[in-house]
């Protein structure tokens, strides 16, 4: 049976309880374990963070002591998948650059604020993870983030479609969806879920995280089985 640790905190608004709640059901009906807790006080064993599978933060600003972020990024490294949505993993613990390096990206605005009507443009023939998902719409808040070059991207949106600063530079497609590795661990995330019903009100939306989840919480059973190693990656030097 696989095991997973969603933590949440922070602020509210994003609804991080709810969002928690609605993931641990999303993962007990694939046959997990699931271990959900308030704070950060959960990363602070080691070798229990590593026992995991997968890691689902919901936790947006914050912070996190060194030794934790240390925890999470060895778990991951050697296999334990992480995966999370909108505030909840990439607004996460704002003073550690780790974590953005680790996660991917990290929220700079999200200009209009709630309620902007948007296009998620799902790009074809990247990943499972997206395998017959169409094109679609979302009410919500639409996130400009600073986003990792190494990234897959799996879906995207255009901007600017509100009039900010930003709209004086080229229009871009901004990275919605996306995966990427730390050592051997799978890491995904969404940037939509900014309130929980944001996943009733756009069924494409839970399905990505579904398939996020489970897709990052095999990638340690995938380098158990093919030999992979997370020490080959790892530069002893000291790093700070």
């Amino acid at each position: 049976m696989k095991k997973a640790l969603i933590f949440y905190g922070g602020w509210d608004g994003h609804e991080p309880k709810l969002v928690s709640a609605r993931f641990a059901e999303i993962l007990k009906k694939h046959g997990f374990e699931v271990d959900v807790c308030e704070g950060v006080e959960c990363l602070a064993d080691k070798e229990k963070v590593m026992s995991y599978d997968l890691l689902v933060p919901c936790v947006t600003g914050s912070t996190i002591p060194r030794e934790y972020e240390q925890n999470v990024s060895a778990a991951i490294a050697n296999g334990t998948g992480i995966a999370g949505c909108h505030g909840g993993m990439c607004d996460s613990f704002r003073n550690s650059t780790e974590w953005q390096f680790i996660t991917g990206g990290q929220w700079v605005s999200h200009p209009g604020g709630d309620g902007v009507k948007y296009t998620v443009n799902v790009h074809r023939g990247t990943s499972p993870i997206i395998e017959g998902i169409e094109d679609f719409e979302v009410e919500s808040e639409h996130y400009y983030l600073h986003v990792d070059p190494a990234v897959e991207v799996l879906a995207s949106t255009r901007f600017p479609l509100v009039n900010f600063y930003h709209a004086a530079n080229k229009v871009i497609q901004m990275p919605v969806v996306w995966t990427k590795y730390w050592g051997v661990g799978r890491v995904f995330y969404c940037s939509l879920g900014h309130h929980d019903d944001v996943f009733d009100k756009s069924p494409s939306a839970q399905v990505l995280m579904e398939r996020g989840m489970l897709w990052a919480a095999e990638g340690k059973e995938y380098a158990k089985a093919n030999g992979l190693d997370a020490s080959k990656y790892h530069n002893t030097a000291k790093m700070y």
